[in-house]
């Protein structure tokens, strides 16, 4: 069943980074969740720990959950697969999963989309990675995914403005957006902008919170401080009334990287993602 609306997602920035793949898919059980994200080095984890490409398979079915999005999409932007990044430069454990591991890793597990961002930069231009983007959309069509594009305030697409005029330049009929309601207030994202975009454009939705005033630095903040929503000031309840009033109908995400919460365990972590994210979609339908 494809997930839908109603549908939370358990994303994998969520769970502390060395959680098992077991422990993954049982925060997501505990906590309700429909479905979950998964990185690269998630899978390559579950592969060192020794489960097959079809244990993985039967473990998440047999857990009744779904893989929402492989996340992240890096490659695609123009030079960026030609850059070469050494491990012990990154930190995160991207950038040793290209195009063809990612997609194969989204085969395997069943992956509804892939989540794609500029982490590299460049000095190219909109036209540049509108084109870009339309063939990773292309690409991504050959195995049955969905593209989302996510906007980061340090990247060169800093703002939805810029994302838009990509996806919608692209017009790639499985090309969209991600809304991390994250990105959207640090880049000051406004609910009238979300109320023009076509629903049907967004693909994913990403909840999380912090405080109003930014961070000094936004890189550490976004991977290290985020809060669980609705235990900080944005307006989710103002972003959420804006996707429900273009009639976006993708599954919420929930992506909280807070340090705080990983030092609870991985199921503790996800059930709480969860009861905070079910509160406030809650608070958040009209009356």
């Amino acid at each position: 069943m494809a997930l839908g609306p109603g549908d939370l997602v358990l994303c994998s920035g969520t769970l502390p980074r060395h959680a098992t793949f077991r422990q993954r898919l049982d925060a997501a059980a505990a906590g309700g969740y429909a479905g979950l994200s998964l990185w690269g080095r998630d899978y390559a984890a579950a592969r060192a720990e020794g489960h097959s490409d079809a244990d993985l398979r039967a473990l998440i079915a047999d857990h009744g959950l779904q893989v929402a999005e492989i996340d992240p999409a890096w490659w695609w932007t123009p030079g960026a697969a030609s850059v070469s990044i050494p491990p012990e430069l990154d930190p995160v454990d991207v950038f040793r999963f290209g195009e063809s591991e990612l997609m194969r890793i989204a085969g395997v597990v069943g992956a509804r989309s892939l989540n794609a961002a500029d982490v590299i930069g460049g000095s190219w231009g909109v036209d540049e990675a509108t084109e870009a983007f339309a063939t990773l959309c292309d690409r991504a069509a050959e195995h049955g995914l969905l593209v989302h594009l996510e906007w980061l305030a340090w990247s060169r697409i800093p703002d939805l403005a810029t994302a838009w005029a990509v996806v919608r330049g692209a017009g790639r009929p499985n090309g969209g957006l991600n809304v991390d309601t994250w990105h959207c207030a640090r880049t000051g994202t406004t609910v009238e902008e979300l109320g023009g975009l076509p629903g049907g454009r967004v693909l994913a939705i990403q909840l999380d919170d912090g405080p109003a005033r930014p961070e000094a630095n936004l890189v550490e903040a976004t991977l290290h401080e985020r809060l669980l929503p609705g235990a900080g000031d944005f307006d989710l309840a103002g972003y959420l009334g804006a996707l429900e009033g273009i009639g976006a109908v993708a599954p919420v995400g929930v992506e909280v990287f807070s340090d705080d919460l990983h030092r609870l365990g991985a199921v503790e972590a996800g059930r709480r993602a969860a009861e905070a994210t079910r509160a406030v979609l809650s608070a958040a339908r009209p009356r």
